[in-house]
Formats: structure tokens, C-alpha cells, sequence
């Protein structure tokens, strides 16, 4: 039995906490889906500690998901399944690959800036790796690239869909925390943009070690014509992630707002352009059902079991046994960051974010870190965690498209991890990364 005495209060914890955990891992360790094991082990935990009546467990699963912000959920999803529809995300790489003409990086520097415009849209890692792998992952090993690292390219890459707003990460983080989606937002932008220069770099860097392909020989004239070119067959394409951020960032519309009009124009430009037809809907709504289909009940049994973690003392606890190892604040962030890749290597965003953030934020107030900057430090260690070996799950999106061996890929992913890893620990040691465009109210 685990506790701690903080102040007056004694923080107690016996099997009402470790057997639900332990029931926990041995669901997710049998392949059962994470929202079941989410609600066994929060049940369990209810029933054992008396936290909060099971006659009401039923009530807290649908008012913890009847929240307005969670319906852009949906939309930014729908809004990306459009977008590979009608074909608008391959004007967004023929545009990235003018604009990176200049790179020693070749068809990877595309590859990396044509993940961050998706992310730009349908804020979800899973769904950029899956469409931007289709399209890509062939053309790099034609390139020059060995397959595995074309592979973890791309998976590096994804990892900026819920680092690059809007994000589904951010809008469900602000939901828990209480935090303002709008602003989590806006303080994303420059930690969400220094990840994918970390990538685009590491990129650079890898092929003038291994010489796997050229770029960069182009002269200004050249270079200028063909971005021309380029913007002037797709620039139509930049109208919808044009629309989410002036509508989110002047305040007209709301994250809701700005992906209902996104889902709406989108489908509107489909049915100009002629790629686009009433027969795709069904699949299209199917498809982005499917993924809501799994984020939604993972939010729905995680609120109970948040309550029950609060309730029982679990926050309090981590933070006096954080504080026991060490009341430097330096080591704690580290902690954290150590605890938040972790996590991310083997369960996805959103468990991990219902679960963890009500839990290591009292640390983070602990030593005066500002709400903001945690969320950012949060968010961007777990999308670290997608790509790290052995466990990341972008790691495996690749894998499964591509058959491709889950431990050559991680192994080619080493770089972009370290780099990636070092902006996170930028982000956790300098607020002003994060808080630089926002008002004073939240420095």
C-alpha cells in the first residue's frame, strides 16, 4: 500500500486504485478495445472505493460526451475524408513540392510539409499517416529511399496531426482541463510548426549522410516558375484550411463552427470540380463514423473513471511521490515528459489525455507551470510517443500499409525521435514557446 503524507492530508492508496489498473492492462494486454477495458476498470474502481454510485455511471457517460466543443470532433474528420475524396490533399503535395524545391531533402521534404498541411485540416495522426502514406510512401522508395525509412518519414510526419491546430488532442484537452479550445489553439501554433521543422530537418540531414536522393540544385528563377505553376492549378485547395484558421484566430467562428463550414465547402469544391459525387457519401460517412466511432466511447467511460481517480486522491498521491523523489523542477518536467512518450508508445490520445491530464496537472501548478504550456508540453510528448520504438501506433499505420517490419521501421525512426524529443524539451523548459501569442491573461 502506497501513501504520503502532504501537509495535514493523508493520501492513501490500496487495491480500489491498483486492482482497477491492473484489470486495465490485462484487458488492453488481451487485445480487448481500449474503451472497454477504460469502463471495466472504471466500474471496478467505483465499486471497490464507493467514489461515486453505479446508478449514475449510466448518466456520466453521456453528459461527459454532451459537450458542444466535441462536435468538431467529427467535422474535422469528415473534412478530411472529403479532402482525400475529391482529391484536394494531392494539390497540397504538388504545392509542398514547389514550395521545398529548394531542400536537400528531395521527395521527403514534400512528404513532411504535405503532413502538416493535412494536419492543418483533419487534426488526427491516424488519418494523416494513412492518407499521406498511400500517396507518398511509393514515390520515396522510387526516389531513393529505403522502404523502412519512407515509412517512418511519413509516421514522423503524421505525428504533427494533433500537434498542428486544429487538433482533436487540443479540443478534447480543453474539454477536460477546462481550458479555452481557441486559445489552445493559437498557443500551438509555433511549438506545433517547430516539430515539423525538426522533422523537415532531420530529413535534410539524413540524406547528406546517406546521399539517397538530390534537391536543392534549382536557381531562383526556376524555383519561382514552378511554385507559380503550382499555385496557380491547386491554390483553390488552401481554401479550406484558410477558412479554420482565419475563422478560428479573428474569433468569428468557433472550432465547431469552423469545421462544419470547412465540411461544408469542401463538399461544395468536390461538386465543382467534378470529383465529387452523391455515390461517395456513404462511404465517406462511414469511414470518418468509424473513427469517431472509437474516440467517443474512450471519452464517454474515461470521464467516470477520471472522477473516480480524483475522487480516491490519485493526483494528490502522484504529486507527493513526484515531490518525494525530487522538489527540483527541472526533474519533475522530465518526469512528466518521460511518463507522457511512454504512455504514447503503447495507448492512443485521447485515453491518455482523459486519464493523465487531470492527474499530472496538480504536479505541473506544483511548480508554478503555466496551464497553457502544460497542455502544449503534454500534447507534443505524446505525439513523440507515436513514433518511438518499439510501440508507437503511427508506427504500425505505416506497417499495416505498407507490410513493411514494424522493427525496421522503428529503428529508422531513431532520428526523428531525438529531434523531435528535443522540441518537446524546449517547449517544457521555455514558456515562451507556447505563450508568446497569447494575451497577458494566460502568460
Amino acid at each position: 500500500m502506497l501513501w504520503q503524507q502532504m501537509g495535514a492530508q493523508t493520501v492513501e492508496l490500496g487495491w480500489d486504485f491498483y486492482g482497477p489498473i491492473l484489470l486495465f492492462v490485462f484487458l488492453v494486454a488481451l487485445a480487448v478495445p481500449v474503451w472497454a477495458a477504460i469502463g471495466a476498470a472504471a466500474s471496478l474502481m467505483l465499486v471497490w472505493s464507493g467514489a461515486l454510485p453505479l446508478d449514475l455511471v449510466g448518466k456520466k457517460l453521456f453528459s461527459g460526451i454532451d459537450a458542444f466543443a466535441l462536435t468538431a470532433v467529427p467535422l474535422f474528420i469528415l473534412t478530411g475524408d472529403v479532402l482525400v475524396r475529391t482529391g484536394l490533399s494531392r494539390k497540397f503535395l504538388d504545392v509542398a513540392e514547389a514550395l521545398t524545391q529548394f531542400a536537400k531533402g528531395g521527395f521527403g521534404s514534400p512528404t513532411v510539409l504535405v503532413c502538416g498541411m493535412f494536419a492543418a485540416i483533419s487534426g488526427s495522426d491516424a488519418a494523416g499517416a494513412a492518407a499521406v502514406g498511400r500517396m507518398t510512401i511509393d514515390r520515396l522508395v522510387e526516389s531513393g529511399y529505403p522502404r523502412p525509412y519512407a515509412c517512418a518519414l511519413v509516421a514522423a510526419g503524421a505525428c504533427t496531426g494533433i500537434l498542428i491546430p486544429p487538433s482533436i488532442a487540443y479540443i478534447i484537452i480543453g474539454l477536460v482541463l477546462g481550458i479555452s479550445v481557441s486559445t489552445l489553439f493559437l498557443a500551438a501554433v509555433i511549438p506545433g510548426l517547430a516539430i515539423l521543422i525538426s522533422i523537415l530537418a532531420t530529413n535534410i540531414i539524413m540524406n547528406r549522410l546517406y546521399g539517397w536522393e538530390g534537391g536543392g540544385n534549382i536557381g531562383a528563377g526556376e524555383y519561382f516558375r514552378r511554385l507559380g505553376t503550382s499555385l496557380k492549378s491547386g491554390w483553390y485547395a488552401f481554401i479550406v484550411p484558410g477558412i479554420i484558421f482565419y475563422g478560428i484566430f479573428s474569433g468569428r467562428l468557433t472550432p465547431t463552427e469552423a469545421g462544419a463550414t470547412a465540411v461544408v465547402v469542401t463538399i461544395i469544391m468536390g461538386f465543382i470540380l467534378g470529383t465529387l459525387k452523391l455515390s461517395d457519401f456513404p462511404a465517406m460517412l462511414v469511414s470518418s463514423a468509424k473513427v469517431n466511432g472509437v474516440i467517443l466511447p474512450i471519452i464517454a467511460f474515461s470521464i467516470p473513471l477520471a472522477e473516480a481517480l480524483a475522487i480516491i486522491g490519485v493526483p494528490q498521491g502522484f504529486v507527493a511521490v513526484a515531490t518525494g523523489v525530487s522538489d527540483e523542477p527541472w526533474v519533475l518536467i522530465l518526469m512528466m515528459i518521460a511518463i507522457l512518450i511512454a504512455s504514447g508508445c503503447v495507448m492512443e490520445t485521447t485515453p491518455n489525455i482523459v486519464i493523465l491530464a487531470p492527474i499530472l496537472k496538480p504536479l505541473a501548478d506544483n511548480i508554478g507551470m503555466n496551464e497553457i504550456q502544460f497542455c502544449i508540453m503534454m500534447i507534443t510528448a505524446l505525439g513523440v510517443g507515436f513514433i518511438t520504438p518499439p510501440l508507437g501506433l503511427n508506427l504500425f499505420v505505416v506497417a499495416g500499409l505498407t507490410g513493411e517490419s514494424i522493427l525496421k521501421i522503428a529503428y529508422r525512426a531513431i532520428p526523428f525521435v531525438l529531434f523531435m524529443l528535443l522540441v518537446t524539451l524546449l517547449i517544457g523548459f521555455v514558456p515562451a514557446i507556447s505563450t508568446t501569442f497569447l494575451p497577458e491573461i494566460y502568460k
